[in-house]
């Protein structure tokens, strides 16, 4: 059952006071404030180019406030026993802990899920079993590597790994690297032919090239260019794009390049940074977006090949404005698909149509890299917590990548600011943490997730509460539905119990989700996609069964299978709940929470 269950003993400890306030007088309390819109994003109001996107939202980064929970007085056997919280931790498998195999199913369950990109590290059989048993929820695929027979090869895998798992299910989602606005224009492709999704990068090299701080180097527009001080660039308007003076980043700024001058094909610049420059490297401009005008042929076959595959999500790179998700979502529906579109919050133009943008998608990443190459740096973990909460407040996943375990793609443990970032992603309340080059060109990927698993599960363990994310119950406009979510919350909460709730398309799960409630949501679907899809969201533990037309009769296998499963134990009470868009065993205008003791 992919990584999370009750901890029970942290709800005992620590119970919301019933006098905490309404839902909208908690959720007031995360509004963060508006000084960093004032400071920081004038600039990009003020550097504009003719026809860029404008302002739909202040973003706010400030961070907020915490405020303490109350703990009021519980009855003795509601207090957990010392012997029973030396028992929890003692089943949190420590970082030096031999004794456990690193593919070994965790022995107690987390709550935040981890993606993990796959590639030359990780795509055979044996690999995708263990770092699913490892605690890997989602397989990312990269279409910027690899070809479709690459990556079909692996789909195949994740596919038949879910079909002989009994307690697990990992999703699958695309990364197009697609740009979808401005389809008019005519796609340029890169030295093979090929067409290039909106991303810059660096051309095919022979070999490495060593390149030395104040030694000349060139870029060209020029294609199969790849020698010792010059090389392509798969991007047509780069020449246009950069000036003298600029500052060019490779991979987010593991080197770096001043430009110097520059012709009708060719950007000249001196190293500043130098450093091992390989093929294909991500380039970007520091404080500036690549203008990136069309949606491509191989992005549109990327797209295609995800639908034929029934992918779960796409994550679509560089999104400026809501527009390019509504061109994605109309394409997906007139292919009558049913893929959730996750929009990679990575460049500067993003940031002023942060608001529109999210509304029009089904969630966001935090993709580190290249908002830190186009932003100051300092701004990143501003505007992640922002990102964070803006996402819960509107009722949308959101996923924290980018170097979270960077130094464990060659060393075997990690940094301690490396354990740090996971743990403060954690609490912040993520949906999920990411791994890219750990996983997908690492040597070490399973110890990667092993790590991310235990700083996750122990950062989970010390959480006292949640509070409400502001505008949650008009970001899923359905009050009814969002008032039986909080009171199951506040109920599961209070009880010391896990949610069990049965869906058809997964809104009432997602919904529960957002207000993260300390126990464990049990989310029963009869539909396998819906189940993948789930696997995402924070806290959501999703069971594939079907379902019988007598609703006590389901509720009944349910909760005997969570029993077979270990994921409850008997006489423990569960709090079960009826609502959502859809009604299964009810009337469209009954919806009930009732207690049932396993």
């Amino acid at each position: 059952m992919a990584q999370v269950v009750a901890t029970r003993l942290i709800h005992g400890a620590f119970v919301a006071h019933p006098s905490s306030g309404s839902i909208q007088n908690r959720a007031d309390k995360l509004k963060p404030s508006s000084l960093f819109a004032a400071k920081v994003l004038s600039q990009f109001e003020n550097k504009s180019r003719s026809g860029a996107v404008h302002v739909n939202a202040p973003i706010t980064a400030v961070r907020s406030t915490r405020v303490e929970p109350e703990v009021v007085p519980v009855s003795p056997e509601d207090v957990p026993k010392a012997a029973e919280q030396s028992h929890y931790l003692q089943g949190i498998p420590q970082l030096g802990d031999t004794s456990v195999g690193v593919w070994s199913k965790p022995t107690v369950r987390r709550k935040t899920k981890i993606v993990c990109t796959i590639g030359p590290s990780t795509d055979t059989k044996e690999m995708i079993w263990k770092l699913a048993e490892a605690g890997m929820n989602v397989a990312r695929l990269n279409m910027s590597h690899g070809d479709h027979a690459s990556h079909q090869k692996v789909i195949d895998l994740v596919k038949e790994y879910n079909a002989q798992a009994k307690d697990n299910v990992i999703a699958i989602m695309l990364d197009t690297k697609a740009s979808l606005f401005l389809l008019m224009c005519r796609p340029h492709c890169d030295m093979h032919g090929r067409g290039e999704g909106p991303e810059v990068r660096s051309g095919d090299l022979p070999q490495p090239i060593t390149l030395d701080p104040g030694q000349e180097f060139t870029f060209t527009i020029q294609r199969g260019v790849g020698t010792a001080d010059c090389v392509s660039v798969n991007y047509d308007d780069f020449v246009n794009d950069v000036d003298a003076g600029d500052m060019l980043l490779v991979d987010g700024g593991m080197m770096s390049f001043i430009v110097k001058s520059k012709t009708k094909d060719s950007v000249k610049c001196e190293v500043v940074d130098g450093g091992e420059l390989k093929s294909r490297r991500h380039l970007n401009v520091r404080g500036k977006s690549a203008t990136l005008p069309s949606i491509t042929d191989k992005d549109w076959d990327d797209i295609k090949f995800g639908v034929d595959n029934q992918v779960d999500f796409y994550a679509v790179s560089f999104v400026k404005d809501a527009a390019v998700v509504h061109e994605l979502k109309n394409y997906l529906k007139d292919a009558g698909a049913d893929i959730h579109v996750i929009v990679k919050i990575e460049s500067a133009d993003s940031i002023p149509n942060l608001h529109s943008i999210i509304t029009a998608s089904d969630g966001a990443m935090v993709a580190r890299g290249d908002l830190g190459a186009e932003l100051p740096i300092e701004e990143v973990p501003l505007l992640q917590e922002e990102i964070i909460n803006r996402c819960r407040s509107m009722g949308k996943a959101v996923i924290v990548a980018t170097n979270m375990l960077e130094s464990m793609i060659v060393h075997p443990t990690p940094t301690r600011a490396e354990v740090s970032d996971i743990a403060i992603a954690v609490k912040e309340r993520a949906d999920a943490v990411m791994l890219s080059g750990e996983t997908a060109h690492g040597k070490f990927p399973l110890k990667a997730v092993k790590v991310m698993h235990t700083v996750s599960l122990r950062t989970e363990a010390t959480i006292v509460g949640d509070q409400t994310p502001s505008n949650l119950g008009r970001a899923f406009k359905n009050h009814m539905s969002e008032m039986f979510a909080f009171h199951a919350t506040k109920m599961s909460n209070t009880l010391g119990t896990s949610i069990v709730v049965f869906t058809r398309t997964g809104f009432m799960a997602i919904l529960l989700s957002h207000f993260r409630p300390s126990g464990t949501i049990f989310a029963f679907t009869n539909d396998k996609r819906i189940q993948q899809r789930l696997a995402l969201y924070q806290g959501v533990c999703p069971i594939h069964m079907e379902f019988s037309s007598d609703a006590d009769e389901t509720f009944t296998n349910s909760l005997a299978l969570l029993k077979k499963q270990g994921l409850v134990k008997e006489g423990e009470q569960v709090a079960l709940v009826q609502s959502g868009r859809q009604p299964i065993w009810r009337f469209q205008s009954t919806h009930n929470i009732q207690v049932r003791k396993v």
